[in-house]
């Protein structure tokens, strides 16, 4: 049997054309011992003679990420970081020349390879990967990442020896079995496909859990809690209208996906700092009274 093919949506990723005409952008599955666990691994390369800067509207995901950076036929810094749920718009200068590999792990996927704090310590944060993984340090007690680490994964120039060191890297760390983090990790992909669980209520009713019950599974295993989750699923599928028409129906969509009026939606836009939906004018102002709005019919 063939192996699956990873996602090809762009949910999260504002303005993915345009990114995608700057940079060589891909997906791989991981392992099939992985697969449980992670999304996908994403790798990019860029060489640009001007600085881009992106803009992802994350998802509630982890991410361990390999990369380095440096001027074009200049030199690079490699490092590694474990980079936690990010709560508004994260935006990352792509600048010179670059290489990133990442692995995405489902919502609750991440703590049986990094058991020994909550998913939610990591949330909002983007930290050294030796913190999560202290045998990567350089050193006892130092704060760089081991070279023959970062190497395995940012030097070869061919994607399936990259995606290779991730599996083998993560393969050496886990995943430890954990039947909360099985649990999390199915109702988190219900909120994604199930498009009736729009309040809290009805996911603990499908659960069987009380909601406090499962905010404290969402923060030690997901790391924000299922609120979050819900409207943040809600936003990607927003976004990845906005930018599939040219004039989507915003009234239309709010409706569809739960909310009682298309203001409601733009708020939670720009409580996320991202850009706004796109109105008739064609214009993204962050202002809801913005007057291409009062002026579209």
């Amino acid at each position: 049997m063939a192996d699956p093919a990873p996602r090809r949506d762009t949910r999260g990723i504002v303005a993915p054309a345009e990114l995608f005409s700057r940079v060589r952008f891909r997906r791989h599955v991981p392992a099939p011992e992985l697969r449980p666990y992670l999304e996908h691994y994403w790798l990019i390369d860029w060489a640009l003679p001007e600085p881009y800067p992106t803009h992802v509207v994350p998802h509630p995901s982890v991410n361990v990420v390999f990369q380095r950076y440096g001027p074009l036929g200049g030199p690079a810094r490699p490092e590694a970081e474990v980079s936690g749920i990010g709560l508004g718009l994260f935006t990352q200068r792509l600048d010179g020349a670059g290489r990133v590999c990442g692995a995405q792990f489902r919502p609750g996927g991440f703590r049986p390879f990094a058991a020994a704090r909550p998913v939610s310590a990591w949330t909002g944060r983007r930290v050294p990967l030796h913190e999560a993984f202290p045998d990567t340090a350089a050193l006892p007690g130092a704060r760089g990442t081991d070279e023959a680490v970062l190497s395995a994964v940012l030097s070869p120039d061919d994607d399936h020896a990259r995606v290779a060191a991730l599996d083998a890297f993560l393969l050496a760390r886990g995943p430890v079995p954990d039947p909360a983090a099985e649990q999390a990790m199915e109702l988190v992909e219900l909120v994604r496909s199930d498009r009736t669980v729009r309040r809290v209520a009805r996911l603990a009713r499908l659960s069987g859990l009380s909601a406090r019950s499962l905010q404290r599974l969402f923060a030690s295993h997901v790391g924000v809690g299922p609120k979050w989750v819900i409207l943040r699923y809600r936003l990607h599928e927003a976004l990845e209208r906005a930018e599939a028409h040219a004039a989507p129906d915003w009234a239309g969509l709010a409706a569809e996906l739960g909310y009682s009026d298309q203001a409601h939606l733009v708020r939670d836009f720009t409580a996320t700092d991202s850009p706004r939906p796109r109105t008739p004018g064609g214009c993204r102002c962050r202002d809801v009274r913005c007057a291409h709005e009062r002026a579209a019919p």
